[in-house]
């Protein structure tokens, strides 16, 4: 009873010991597999939620619902399971876990404060920077503290199935980067329209050193055990944006401390030891992903198969 009710807390229902209905979009031979359910994810995955500050549309409605504030292990641990359902979970709970995300984003609408312009979270353009990030984020983190980089062949399908799971937002579609030269390509364009402010600086240093007192003790060190980590994959310029940066001297250190103790947790019993204890719903999916019952059909689909099967939609019509 425990374990479903911190599940259902993430923002969605997630039935643990329903069995699979496939092998969702990906399949056990695709780099996505392999990128998402290494412990580098972690580091990644705060990364890319420090990363979602730079866009002020972001920033506001991180600001003005203050969910981050009031229940930061259950926002963390909702967005952290949305996109492993959408790397490894199986079709049916992929689309179930998007469309509640599209519904929980669609009350969070406002006006920024720095353009004075209206923000909405399921945005095409604010949804694109939070999918590109977050994959980007999660292979650069592989790349530098965990096996290194993907073979050529592997890095250009990860990039197509990384814009396969863009599918499953608000993203449009031509603009959905499919390769390393397109995301370079996106950052370029997009840095001329992201900035600081009073309350990304607030939302960043948070999200990096989650106080004990929101946070609680397990996320409140591990948060503090990964940020030097996650400073040092970032560039200088983002670094000195946020306020949030360290000396070289660190930068040096942190790659050869952090490998082996990521070789280590690179155990899935010891990985989800460790997530178990700060981010429950999380653990749930990692774990039927590493020891639940084999599928049903040995079979992957697109996001659009997927949706006709199980879309509410699609359901209801």
């Amino acid at each position: 009873m425990g374990e479903a009710h911190a599940i259902a807390k993430g923002g969605w229902l997630f039935d643990p010991h329903r069995r699979r209905n496939d092998f969702g979009f990906f399949g056990p031979d695709s780099p996505t597999w392999k990128v998402w359910t290494n412990p580098t994810a972690l580091i990644g995955f705060q990364r890319s939620v420090v990363l979602e500050h730079f866009d002020p549309f972001l920033t506001a409605a991180v600001a003005d619902e203050r969910g981050i504030y009031t229940d930061p292990r259950g926002r963390l641990d909702g967005t952290l399971s949305y996109f492993l359902l959408a790397a490894v979970g199986d079709s049916r709970a992929a689309i179930e876990a998007s469309e509640t995300l599209l519904r929980v984003h669609a009350k969070a609408t406002g006006i920024e404060p720095i353009s004075g312009k209206r923000y909405s979270a399921n945005d095409p353009a604010s949804q694109l920077w939070i999918h590109v990030t977050g994959w980007h984020s999660v292979l650069k983190c592989y790349e530098m503290y965990g096996p290194g980089k993907l073979s050529a062949a592997d890095e250009a399908r990860y990039w197509t199935e990384s814009a396969m799971a863009a599918e499953l937002q608000t993203c449009k579609a031509a603009d959905i980067p499919k390769s390393r030269d397109q995301v370079r390509d996106y950052f370029a364009a997009t840095r001329p329209r992201l900035c600081s402010s009073e309350r990304a600086v607030e939302a960043m240093h948070y999200l990096l050193r989650t106080p004990y007192s929101s946070g609680g003790l397990p996320l409140w060190g591990l948060s503090r055990l990964i940020a030097p980590a996650t400073i040092a994959s970032l560039p200088k310029w983002m670094r000195q944006l946020g306020d949030f940066d360290q000396t070289r001297l660190l930068d040096r250190a942190v790659v050869p401390a952090v490998r082996p103790v990521v070789a280590v947790t690179t155990s899935p019993r010891i990985e989800l030891a460790i997530i178990k204890a700060v981010l429950p719903m999380t653990h749930a999916v990692l774990a039927q992903h590493y020891f639940g019952k084999p599928p049903v059909e040995a079979e992957t689909l697109t996001p659009a198969q997927a949706r006709e099967l199980y879309s509410v939609r699609s359901v209801t019509a």
